[in-house]
């Protein structure tokens, strides 16, 4: 995942951290407060794993590591089941060694579509069942989009559900200084074409409109990448989309390089752009939105993920001093409110009654309104019958907010490709595109790129 580069890129050395859920760890008691204790109840009561072990393995650490226990306590508590979640920031490498060796856990955590499926292709993955995908599309916003993202192809070939989407990340956001749009009377834009708009009337008025950074070290061009899949999102449908990303039509499709110049009419304008667009390459992601708090404002707006705001200036509060937009829909194509975005899959590595069970715990809203209701992970949900109320701050809830309205959601699409493609020849070609290369030279080049792994 590119938001986790910063603390993974290049680990060598493999780290685990152990624990055990129980009801000593219960984070909220159970009856109190806006929970929805009923569903907690509910499952309780039909639920009996007493004597039985659920191993769990993932890649949080830390605060996450924390919040997710406290989740899985609730899981024991209502069950008997002795719980175990291990923790590890080399979980890609260690999951697929486990699975090989016959030692794999019950639940595997999967920050990457792209690696469970692989995994279920060999037999590692049992399915989830047809109830499972049929309460994800009817409970899920967008429900269908998050079904298909669990799905894939079997040992036999035969396309199944096999991961449970569960805790998801928005990167369809614009950030902004209320006081800056205050000041200068500009209104929040609801469609891509007032963001235009917009984007033009601050030069206009005399204000340069974006912060762009695309460097991050060995990985620089990626931010550039989320840009594109967010303008293929809003100019494509998003079966285009899913073709795109499996480069079942070429790189360089006509529909691929429209996106591409999508981006570029915001980034390849000197106007358009703090430091002119000569700067987008060079400039690191991290320092891109401190212009948003100079004064004068060096930009009006930032396009990022949720965790943009680690970068902020210290005692930044979002929501008062920054606060955040939907990244527009174009009003005149018809997609609805497409939103990428990232996430993690739970999936059965090792088949018991546990680990189906468990599956169905993550089926209650108790089991996302838990983690809602704490600061560690970040953790949103698309899951319409939780309690948004419960979430830690109103900044949470609205980004949960943009989950729930949200009619497509699609996972990052250069995590979905290979890794050759999208954690290398398309965050290059990006540089290469802000750096004066055409679209189609770029793409072309990545198609080729593609060509020569297959």
């Amino acid at each position: 995942m590119k938001s986790m580069l910063l603390a993974s890129a290049l680990v060598l050395a493999l780290t685990f951290f152990a624990g055990s859920a129980s009801a000593a760890d219960l984070k909220f008691p159970i009856g109190e407060g806006a929970f929805n204790w009923d569903s907690y109840n509910k499952y309780a009561a039909s639920h009996d794993l007493k004597g039985e072990q659920v191993t769990v393995f993932g890649p949080w650490l830390g605060p996450d590591q924390e919040a997710v226990e406290s989740v899985l306590a609730y899981f024991a508590e209502a069950t008997g089941a002795d719980v175990r979640y291990t923790g590890s920031d080399s979980f890609e490498q260690q999951i697929v060694v486990d699975a090989e060796a016959g030692s794999a856990p019950n639940i595997a955590v999967f920050p990457q579509p792209g690696l469970a499926c692989d995994m279920a292709k060999r037999g590692f993955l049992t399915p989830l069942g047809d109830d499972a995908a049929s309460w994800m599309k009817a409970n899920y916003a967008a429900g269908q989009s998050w079904v298909d993202l669990g799905s894939c192809a079997g040992k036999d070939g035969a396309k199944a559900f096999y991961a449970f989407p569960y805790k998801a990340d928005v990167k369809s956001l614009v950030w902004y200084v209320p006081e800056n749009f205050d000041d200068a009377g500009y209104e929040v834009p609801q469609t891509m074409e007032e963001l235009k708009a917009l984007t033009e009337k601050i030069v206009a008025d005399g204000g340069t409109p974006w912060c762009i950074g695309l460097g991050s070290g060995a990985a620089t061009g990626w931010p550039a990448t989320d840009w594109v899949e967010d303008m293929m999102l809003r100019t494509q449908p998003p079966e285009v989309y899913d073709q795109w990303v499996k480069n079942e039509i070429p790189f360089n499709d006509p529909r691929v390089i429209a996106a591409i110049d999508e981006f570029g009419w915001f980034a390849r304008n000197d106007k358009f752009v703090a430091g002119g667009a000569g700067s987008v390459a060079s400039t690191d992601f991290r320092d891109s939105p401190k212009g948003l708090f100079t004064s004068p404002p060096q930009c009006y707006m930032h396009r990022q993920a949720s965790f943009i705001p680690a970068f902020f200036p210290e005692g930044t509060e979002v929501g008062v001093d920054a606060d955040f937009f939907y990244f527009p829909a174009y009003a005149d194509k018809d997609l609805g409110k497409p939103v990428l975005g990232a996430g993690t899959l739970f999936a059965i590595t090792k088949d018991s009654p546990g680990a189906h069970a468990l599956i169905e715990f993550l089926e209650t809203p108790i089991a996302h309104e838990v983690w809602m209701a704490q600061e560690g992970g970040g953790f949103l949900t698309p899951y319409t019958g939780v309690n948004t109320d419960v979430y830690v701050t109103d900044v949470r809830k609205s980004l949960g907010d943009i989950l729930l309205n949200a009619t497509t959601f699609r996972f990052d699409g250069s995590d979905l490709m290979p890794g050759a493609i999208g954690a290398g020849s398309f965050w290059t070609g990006m540089v290469d595109y802000t750096g004066g290369k055409s679209a189609k030279d770029v793409a072309d080049a990545i198609q080729k790129s593609w060509d020569a792994i297959k």
